[in-house]
């Protein structure tokens, strides 16, 4: 499963039983304050999917300084982690939401559904990544 992670909207995707192939599953919105709503359907997606491991998205800057927002996705890792004791993997999502946005752009969705989609479809960028490096 990888996780997009965002003050306001999660995007979350997971991949099939032989890790050829991700999709994105679900967008999940949340105030970006209290975090035991967002903690609380990832466990239970976790447990319907069962789900081995955990991809999350650390917006890292090109400068390579952490940001606000890295750190704010490695808390939120760890509370994850508290809650269902998976380890999460961090991996770079640098321009996956830009890249997303594009490509449903190109794919005529746009406005209101694309809002909807376009952080599940980050999500799916970074566990494609993660699955097709962790296979070669």
């Amino acid at each position: 499963m990888a996780i997009d992670f965002g003050m306001r909207r999660i995007g979350v995707a997971v991949s099939d039983p032989l890790r050829i192939t991700a999709s994105g599953l679900e967008t999940i919105n949340w105030n970006g304050v209290d975090s035991a709503y967002a903690i609380d359907r990832l466990a239970e997606i976790i447990k319907e999917k069962e789900v081995s491991e955990i991809v999350i998205g650390k917006p890292s800057r090109t400068d390579g300084t952490v940001s606000e927002s890295e750190e704010k996705a490695k808390l939120f890792g760890s509370l994850l982690q508290e809650k269902v004791g998976i380890p999460p993997v961090y991996r770079d999502e640098r321009f996956t939401t830009v890249i997303a946005s594009q490509y449903l752009r190109t794919t005529g969705v746009s406005g209101k559904n694309k809002k909807k989609v376009v952080d599940q479809v980050a999500a799916e960028i970074i566990l494609q990544d993660y699955l097709d490096m962790t296979r070669a």
